[in-house]
């Protein structure tokens, strides 16, 4: 049986995450065990709220080795929303060092005439990297449903594979590399284009085991 894990750290809507990865056909354990992260096949990281609370309860319950280890291992692993964030270096948010997974920092948006702050609702990505399996399926310019007042900026321009414009500015909507993916939006909030992206995470499971 498959067995993707879902990481517990008190920041995330679990229930919405794990709603929309049984859709995909899988069922999630969520856990706070470095035990059961390192026997998943699969890990999901997911986060809704601040920065710093994010990331010094990941270091609190011991599970920072434990996440960089499953990336390192080569299983599939998807961030999303604060799960993408909290992979940097550091946020304008907080003072707390991030996991420095991808170098980088966490911004937030510049105020200007005709945006609001948060950036919340359906947008359209654009692709930078088009052909990464999270993307297969799905038309050239998805919507997708973003909640997020802050957006990372990655050193390497090179791992971005999505971008998505609020006003005018065009931010990082996705990155990947290699069996690491992050997204900036919620799939699990994003009707049929989320559920397909999930699917796909999850049939990364078969081609990971070839």
């Amino acid at each position: 049986m498959v067995k993707i894990a879902v990481i517990d750290y008190d920041m995330g809507n679990l229930h919405s995450a794990c709603k929309g990865l049984e859709q995909a056909g899988v069922t999630p354990e969520v856990t706070d065990s470095p035990r059961d992260i390192e026997k998943a096949d699969a890990v999901v990281l997911p986060g809704v709220g601040s920065f710093d609370p994010a990331v010094q309860n990941l270091r609190d319950r011991h599970l920072v080795a434990p996440i960089k280890a499953a990336i390192n291992s080569g299983k599939p692993f998807l961030g999303i929303c604060l799960g993408l964030q909290i992979l940097m270096t550091s946020s304008e948010e907080g003072t707390e060092p991030g996991l420095g997974i991808i170098p980088g920092h966490v911004r937030r948006f510049r105020w200007e005439e005709g945006i609001t702050i948060p950036h919340m609702g359906w947008n359209q990505l654009e692709y930078t990297q088009p052909q990464i399996p999270l993307w297969r399926g799905l038309s050239s310019h998805p919507y997708v449903y973003f909640v997020h007042s802050y957006y990372v900026d990655p050193v390497d321009t090179s791992i971005r594979a999505a971008m998505v414009k609020h006003g005018t500015q065009q931010v990082t909507a996705a990155i990947a590399r290699d069996n690491l993916m992050a997204v900036q939006f919620h799939p699990e909030k994003s009707s049929e284009n989320g559920l397909a992206m999930l699917s796909n995470f999850v049939n990364l499971l078969a081609l990971s085991r070839c």
